[in-house]
């Protein structure tokens, strides 16, 4: 397994596995729009291009299929993690964790800031295994409540 820096011309195939790899979480939250699900390609490469300060990282298998991803930007010496997420059938394997520390060497000696859903145990558990701490909780609606944690 490799992690290496996607191209543009990665973005349909991430986004394709975002799909899928998001699906556990609408289905926590019985909220089939949420915005992993409903970002577009476009969507995608506008923010590909936007963040120049940011990047966009892939972990790819033997076969160089796109198995994971995260992404991440920095601003005012923060970096805001988002969308770290590994293929269903790949979950559980540390992928996840790789994808993570991968991120915190390309921005070394930064705070990095990352947010999950409260409901979304998993997710806490690794963010809090590799040394993040709450640092707030957002009421998104009614049954949706975002923890962000920091390190």
């Amino acid at each position: 397994m490799d992690i290496i820096k996607a191209s543009f011309e990665d973005l349909s195939e991430i986004l394709d596995l975002q799909k899928l790899a998001y699906l556990s979480e609408a289905k926590l939250h019985n909220n089939y729009s949420i915005q992993p699900l409903t970002q577009t390609l476009e969507e995608l490469q506008s923010e590909f291009i936007k963040y120049k300060e940011g990047i966009i990282l892939k972990l790819i298998d033997k076969d160089n299929k796109i198995i994971g991803s995260v992404r991440a930007h920095e601003k005012n010496d923060r970096v805001y993690i988002g969308k770290l997420f590994v293929h269903p059938d790949n979950q559980g394997k540390g992928y996840g964790t790789n994808l993570l520390k991968a991120i915190e060497t390309f921005f070394q000696n930064k705070t990095f800031e990352l947010f999950t859903s409260g409901k979304s145990e998993r997710n806490l558990y690794l963010y809090k295994k590799l040394g993040y701490k709450e640092c707030k909780r957002e009421n998104i609606s009614g049954n949706m409540e975002m923890i962000y944690l920091e390190k």
